[in-house]
């Protein structure tokens, strides 16, 4: 926050300056050195605190954060467009092939009947469950939102449950209303985050793709899937799998002997005290894949 003085300074300096008109000459008022100092820093807590409400921090255990960009109301309507346009004309082409095989030279109603009601029943099925099934199945994306640079995640960086995806999509409902997303996009605008109901609701966020970050993550949701080991601790190492090579030899190693003493019930810290290197990476990447019960 600014304090009292930073906050006097700024406007100070945001002020217009004042012209002294002297006969035919002019004097302009100009900032001080250690006024344009203090307008600089000022301007940059500014943009902090700006910035601070457009990123989600993803705190890193090893000590380094990663950090995500919210995506904001721009972003969500251009990938909203291209999923609709996608569902839109699937559907209407599964109708539309009905329709032309019903006027194929010799074939009888009896035979396109079942093929026009099965359109009937599908198009609106690929319409209405696009985004729950592709969210899913893509893990927080669709075409739409992948071609955005964009993707769903937890209010804790990683990969959304079902649940929660289903949720956010079952809102969706409410989020469309009265029409054209009147409630959605006017919840983005008021929000923090920049989220619609859905994503108050579900706990998830829409960020936009970092490569590095992508991946993390989505090792992290795999790993979610089949291991026993709580999130914090498949966070843990995930972390210090990222950092391994930019970390000191002793400070990895220390790191991750300490962390199999926690995690791993056949790590023994006596006997095992002289694995290192690519060893000791093995073990916790063995430990990532496995899970097992600590």
């Amino acid at each position: 926050m600014l304090s009292g003085a930073d906050g006097a300074t700024y406007f100070m300096m945001m002020a217009p300056p004042i012209v002294v008109m002297c006969g035919r000459s002019a004097a302009h008022t100009v900032l001080s050195a250690p006024a344009r100092i203090a307008k600089l820093r000022v301007e940059r807590q500014l943009f902090s605190l700006r910035m601070a409400e457009e990123e989600l921090i993803v705190r890193g255990l090893t000590g380094v954060d990663m950090s995500l960009r919210i995506a904001g109301p721009g972003t969500r309507t251009f990938a909203f467009l291209i999923d609709w346009q996608i569902r839109l004309l699937a559907a209407l082409g599964l109708i539309l092939a009905a329709s032309l095989l019903r006027h194929v030279p010799g074939a009888s109603r009896s035979s396109t009947q079942p093929v026009w009601i099965a359109a009937l029943v599908l198009a609106p099925l690929i319409y209405f469950l696009y985004h729950p099934v592709l969210e899913v199945l893509m893990r927080g994306r669709t075409p739409g939102k992948r071609r955005a640079g964009a993707r769903i995640v937890s209010v804790e960086g990683a990969t959304p449950t079902v649940g929660s995806l289903l949720m956010r999509n079952l809102f969706r409902l409410i989020d469309c209303m009265p029409g054209f997303y009147v409630v959605g996009l006017g919840c983005c605008l008021l929000t923090q985050k920049r989220v619609r109901l859905g994503d108050l609701v579900a706990g998830t966020l829409l960020v936009l793709e970092d490569a590095d970050a992508t991946q993390t993550l989505a090792r992290l949701g795999e790993a979610m899937q089949r291991s026993a080991l709580p999130l914090e601790a498949l966070r843990l190492i995930q972390d210090l799998l990222d950092r391994w090579r930019d970390l000191e030899e002793g400070q990895r190693s220390r790191l991750a002997h300490g962390l199999l003493a926690k995690l791993d019930p056949t790590f023994d810290l006596q006997r095992d005290a002289a694995l290192a290197g690519d060893a000791l990476r093995a073990r916790l990447e063995r430990l990532l894949g496995a899970g097992s019960r600590p």
